[in-house]
């Protein structure tokens, strides 16, 4: 492959070299990309209220500095700094945010200094290691330390981070192993999920043998491999033959899971074993075929997959479901399997969870009910309310507590806005169109930039600006989506082919001034049990989407949200509605005619709900007259 903008993102970040064998897609260089709408606004909120909150931070190394935080109760506050500086580095790829920048790297440098005599970073004691959850939190100091590597640009620096990465991973392969050898077994390490989450260490363990070349590393994710990721049941093995979906596991925790396979792909792309490629496709078709919700979530039974396509019609009130957790990893799996085999249904899901799940599940409104934090952890489908329970709650010391879910809700963010825009070895591919400009590099090395313009949610009308600084034929790919109406495409005015849920592809010699519109035809379409495989009979609901939007009732509009419903639907399949208003902040408000000419209101799902109390109780699936 010759790319030149490729060749240099992926020659600096060594995690990922190889990617370029296998993969179809890459990512641009850091911060070569600016957002504006409603991806900026998520961003900016996050980062001011989360990301720069440096008493958080020092509240997080401490538990490390304790060195015996999670002793008494074998918990996860182990992962909290980590999954949070994933994330924050992957806003910082987005945004190149300075002041973030220059508080990651003084949290680095704390964190470093917690590691002991032996190598470890970890919240358990010598004595009380390897148990609970101290593998997964460890796995996190190894992925936070990492993606913190890919923004930094000090090399001395990340040569310090990678030889204390290298102890702390040396001190597990010392201690984790097979008992023949004295070692403990990687699925005795912990008392939870028949050892699934101690086995996700393995993507770390990958991407710190691409960094280093140290074949131990490679060996030691071998090894995890070879036990199928849970005691009794290899569901490495289970996905290849793909028969069963995963709520028919013995374990179906569908977080760690999923992380499970994020470690399965790496395996995948160094090694070459094609079963292992096929075992991660398999699972997401299954995943996709019976486990995700209409809003792009799974788990309707705690953070389990359960058969959500189904269970996501259960009449009774729970509190723990649809879990940001579950989410984010599932956008990030959906990404992995995106960068490589191209397919745009992947994105197709990817902004699905975006725009629905995860944008709702952020605090905007600030409220304090169960403890106030920046991201929700659980999402009402059937009439319920936001802010019902905190997920991964640990109450720390001076009455402090933080949860799960809030520390991973800013890595599913920073990956839409890395997503958006990606190359490919002939040109870049769309995927989104938040208003923005992404810069990058042609094929022949020529700075080129796409600013994309106009109204995506509410109109499904976007341009896209090429400006390129020397005439050169290449190809430019757009995502349409699959939800498209009679998708129409242009570029200088001369029409062009377009499918909706398929790439089209514009091979042509660019020049600064084209410009490519876009009009997706976006409408109110109704989708019915029937679609997740439910009898209307059984599930005598309905919901409303406007493109890849989510419609919502909210009780601040007005309407008892648990009174039936009738939408007019029209003889080409579209509801009848018109432009509302809402008392509220929300993307869009709409009036929906009923078949006897009254009307009720609507909000896209994200911004329903926000008060987490009854004044705003919502809900996705509408009761049906």
């Amino acid at each position: 492959m010759k790319h030149p903008s490729i060749d240099k993102v992926y020659a600096q970040n060594t995690a990922y070299a190889p990617h370029k064998n296998t993969d179809a897609l890459f990512m641009l260089e850091n911060g070569d990309r600016h957002f504006s709408g409603m991806l900026q606004k998520a961003l900016d909120f996050i980062t001011q209220k989360q990301l720069m909150d440096v008493p958080l931070w020092k509240l997080f190394v401490h538990q490390f500095e304790m060195g015996n935080s999670d002793d008494h109760n074998v918990g996860w506050r182990c992962e909290y700094w980590g999954k949070m500086m994933r994330g924050a580095c992957m806003v910082y790829q987005v945004t190149a945010d300075d002041a973030l920048f220059d508080l990651l790297t003084e949290t680095v440098k704390d964190m470093l200094k917690t590691q002991d005599v032996y190598g470890r970073m970890s919240t358990y004691s010598k004595e009380k290691e390897l148990d609970g959850w101290d593998l997964w939190g460890r796995k996190y100091i190894l992925l936070g330390m990492m993606h913190f590597m890919e923004i930094n640009k000090d090399d001395a620096f990340n040569q310090e981070i990678l030889s204390a990465l290298m102890k702390h991973a040396d001190a597990i392969i010392d201690t984790v192993g097979c008992e023949s050898e004295g070692k403990k077994e990687i699925l005795k390490c912990t008392r939870h999920w028949n050892g699934l989450n101690s086995a996700s260490i393995l993507e770390p363990f990958m991407r710190l043998y691409n960094l280093t070349g140290e074949k131990r590393y490679l060996d030691f994710a071998g090894y995890i491999v070879s036990t199928g990721a849970t005691e009794g049941e290899n569901i490495f093995e289970l996905a290849y033959v793909g028969k069963l979906a995963p709520y028919e596991f013995k374990v179906t925790k569908a977080y760690e899971m999923m992380s499970c396979f994020e470690g399965l792909l790496e395996y995948y792309r160094v090694t070459g074993i094609e079963k292992w490629k096929t075992a991660c496709l398999n699972l997401a078709e299954k995943i996709l075929e019976t486990d995700v919700t209409i809003i792009g979530c799974s788990g309707c039974t705690h953070e389990l997959f359960d058969h959500s396509a189904v269970r996501q019609f259960d009449i009774e009130e729970k509190g723990i479901m649809q879990e940001t957790c579950v989410t984010v990893t599932w956008m990030k799996f959906l990404f992995q399997l995106l960068c490589l085999t191209g397919n745009t249904r992947y994105a197709d899901q990817m902004e699905i969870s975006f725009y629905n799940a995860l944008l709702g599940a952020i605090n905007t409104d600030e409220v304090k009910i169960n403890g106030g934090l920046p991201f929700d952890s659980y999402a009402p489908l059937l009439p319920g309310l936001r802010g019902r329970q905190m997920g991964g709650y640990q109450v720390m010391e001076n009455n402090t507590y933080y949860g799960c879910c809030a520390c991973i809700g800013a890595a599913g963010l920073g990956l839409f806005g890395i997503a958006s825009v990606m190359n490919h070895e002939n040109g870049p591919r769309v995927h989104f169109f938040e208003n923005a400009a992404h810069k990058t590099l042609t094929p022949q090395g020529n700075p080129l930039t796409l600013t994309i313009s106009g109204d995506y949610v509410k109109s499904g009308r976007v341009k896209i600006h090429v400006d390129v600084k020397e005439t050169e034929a290449f190809e430019i790919s757009i995502r349409i989506p699959s939800w498209s109406e009679n998708p129409f495409a242009s570029v200088n005015g001369g029409k062009l082919v377009c499918t909706p849920g398929r790439e089209t592809v514009i091979e042509k010699s660019w020049s600064a001034g084209d410009v490519i519109e876009l009009d997706f035809g976006i409408c109110v379409r109704a989708v019915f049990p029937e679609a997740y495989g439910v009898s209307n009979d059984e599930a005598p609901y309905i919901a409303l989407k406007r493109g890849a939007i989510v419609l919502a009732r909210d009780a601040r509009l007005g309407m008892d949200v648990s009174s039936p419903v009738s939408p007019k639907i029209l003889g080409d399949g579209s509801v009848c509605a018109k432009e509302g208003v809402s008392p509220y902040a929300s993307e869009i408000a709409l009036l929906i005619e009923n078949e006897d000419g009254s009307f009720f209101p609507v909000t896209d799902y994200a911004s329903a709900g926000k008060t987490w109390t009854e004044e705003s109780r919502m809900c996705a699936w509408m009761i049906k007259n």
